[in-house]
């Protein structure tokens, strides 16, 4: 506690620290951020413009899509600015601010697709109701609590970090993630760590339950169709909702929730690049495959795009 600094700034490492490998992960992050913001922008477009995206399930993905470019640009931008400034720094209530969006921005993420989850369970288990249940009330109210809940949790990891003092400012990370930054600390953080777990659980794994508990009667509801063409078909209503979930909690659940000694840099990297990057990057398309009614809303808005050039 004798050798403790006053932090002002802190050093992002970034990526890696071979020459040619931060080229190659430039390149590839950049790539990532345009195609992933063009292709959720797109899909938000693609359900505003066409009347017959504007049901429950479209009204949600719009919001997932809004989330994802917010989710991103939290993170990458900076990372990007500090490699071709050859400058890493960034200040203290920046690295807090940076800190506080991203975990409002992945909270709000992982609920979102909880109420999703929701949505199709609706959907598929209970058709004749769905309507009437998922009104316009009730669908702001399923977008509203993510928001809300995501932002009192970043505000109590933030509000506690600012009472942590820290040994050294170099953070082993592209961005000022809470674990990394836990690492630097003289003090005690022994609050701080169990609220990682139990506000995690709240913004995480409870969601992460409540997916679990929507899908088991929806893969019962499927298994009771009669005809293959029919399964197929409600099945594949779900299977791109399964592939995000997948993508996000597993990677998600890999940096956060495994025991601190099992944790690696260069693991916790790779994995947060994952969500940060690749699963953003990956939901417009994941989505759009899987949908005709979407590729047909995405060709229409394209088409109108050209002519209008």
């Amino acid at each position: 506690m004798d050798n403790w600094t006053q932090v002002s700034e802190f050093v992002l490492l970034g990526l890696s620290e071979q020459p040619q490998q931060q080229q190659l992960l430039f390149g590839v992050s950049f790539t990532l951020f345009l195609v992933g913001g063009l292709g959720n922008l797109l899909t938000i477009l693609a359900i505003i413009s066409d009347p017959h995206l504007h049901s429950p399930m479209y009204f949600f993905l719009g919001n997932l899509s809004l989330l994802d470019i917010c989710f991103t640009s939290t993170t990458v931008p900076k990372m990007l600015a500090n490699h071709l400034r050859g400058c890493t720094t960034i200040s203290f209530s920046a690295c807090l601010a940076q800190m506080y969006f991203f975990i409002a921005f992945a909270t709000a993420d992982s609920i979102l697709l909880s109420a999703m989850a929701y949505d199709r369970y609706l959907a598929i288990c209970r058709p004749l109701h769905y309507l009437m249940i998922m009104n316009v009330i009730r669908r702001a109210l399923l977008v509203a609590v993510p928001w809300v809940s995501a932002n009192l949790i970043s505000m109590t990891h933030t509000v506690l970090m600012t009472h942590v003092t820290f040994c050294t400012n170099k953070v082993l990370h592209f961005f000022c993630d809470l674990n990394a930054l836990l690492k630097l600390s003289c003090s005690n953080t022994q609050v701080n760590d169990m609220l990682v777990w139990v506000l995690g659980s709240s913004g995480v794994l409870i969601p992460f339950v409540c997916i679990t508990a929507s899908y088991m009667p929806i893969a019962m509801a499927v298994w009771r169709v009669p005809s293959v063409q029919g399964r197929c078909k409600a099945f594949s209503t779900c299977s791109s909702h399964l592939c995000v979930v997948t993508l996000f909690y597993g990677t998600v659940i890999s940096v956060y929730f495994n025991p601190m000694s099992l944790h690696t840099t260069q693991r916790d990297i790779a994995a947060t690049m994952m969500y940060t990057m690749v699963t953003p990057t990956l939901n417009p398309f994941i989505y759009s495959m899987r949908n005709s009614e979407l590729k047909g809303a995405l060709r229409k808005l394209l088409g109108r795009s050209r002519f209008a050039n």
